[in-house]
């Protein structure tokens, strides 16, 4: 039966060819933790599905492209502030702000790209 062949490591200046379906090589996986858990060990339980529901019905429009001029509907609840992994600030109502898809993206993109980790 054919499979997916291997692909290198998605780490910066690593060669090492992996599995299909995993994104980091073994000495590599305990540098990104958030990388490896799913959405349910990271906080995105139906809780949250819930709250954020709850959160864009108070909150229609993307705030950042309300302050742009253009009025887009919300579809995304994002953190302020990147929790990683702070149950407090996960659950602080202000640091939560109603965006839409491409905003959230764009925002996730260029500030969160490069994380810092305290455990």
């Amino acid at each position: 039966m054919p499979y997916k062949a291997g692909h290198p490591c998605f780490e910066s200046g690593c060669a090492k060819i992996i599995p299909h379906g995993q994104k980091y090589c073994d000495e590599h996986k305990k540098m990104h933790p958030e990388e490896i858990r799913n959405s349910s060990t990271r906080g995105y339980s139906s809780r949250w599905r819930r709250e954020s529901k709850i959160f864009l019905k108070a909150h229609p429009l993307c705030a950042i492209c309300e302050k742009n001029g253009r009025y887009t509907k919300a579809t995304v609840v994002d953190h302020i502030k990147p929790h990683r992994g702070d149950q407090e600030l996960f659950w602080d109502r202000d640091n939560w702000q109603a965006l839409c898809k491409p905003c959230h993206d764009r925002k996730t993109w260029t500030e969160d790209k490069c994380p810092v980790y305290h455990y």
